[in-house]
């Protein structure tokens, strides 16, 4: 007779696990739009920064508060995972045809060995990633990204302006990042 233990382990895990995503999206989240895969928060309803700091792939230390007054473009990867390696290059072209308006990426490789991270973002992106495998800096953010890969768009004030819950093409990203941009920029707010 087989032990029931085992199963009944998983499924406490598993309700566990959904119980924390269902409080991680509370009211933050529903104040802002979302078709399922995307939410977009309006200026006036904009949660505060996320708090992010550690260490670098390439070495050295990473804290947010340096490109305040800047949009950051925040992406969650993992070298293991198929729709990151797909999205790489778009957000290389994205980061290259935006950060001239004020734009800067940051990525965040989750569940990975180091050398493993560093090998894949060589010759494919040339902004910086942080070094995150237990992939708790995600637990920093009021509108939680919840999936990898993820996106995440802050104004120049630091706040969650979008959030992507999935891969990402430059066709789709870039119309996003240009429109945060400018709509701080023409009001001159920072």
């Amino acid at each position: 007779m087989r032990s029931r233990r085992p199963v009944a382990a998983l499924l406490a895990a598993v309700a566990a696990a959904t119980a924390l995503v269902g409080c991680s999206s509370g009211s933050e989240e529903k104040r802002c739009s979302s078709d399922g895969v995307t939410v977009e928060c309006a200026p006036d309803q904009r949660s505060k920064t996320p708090k992010l700091t550690g260490e670098l792939l390439t070495g050295g230390t990473y804290d947010i508060a340096r490109d305040r007054g800047q949009v950051v473009v925040v992406n969650f990867w993992g070298s293991w995972c198929a729709p990151c390696r797909a999205e790489a290059d778009d957000l290389e072209a994205t980061y290259q045809a935006t950060r001239a308006s004020g734009v800067t990426f940051l990525g965040i490789n989750v569940q990975d060995s180091k050398d493993k991270a560093i090998a894949f973002e060589e010759g494919r992106v040339t902004y910086p990633s942080l070094f995150d495998p237990p992939s708790r800096l995600a637990l920093n953010f009021d509108i939680p990204p919840n999936t990898t890969p993820a996106t995440v768009v802050l104004d120049r004030d630091g706040r969650i302006a979008v959030v992507i819950r999935g891969a990402v093409t430059q066709d789709v990203l870039r119309p996003v990042v240009e429109r945060i941009a400018a709509e701080q920029a023409a009001s001159g707010s920072r």
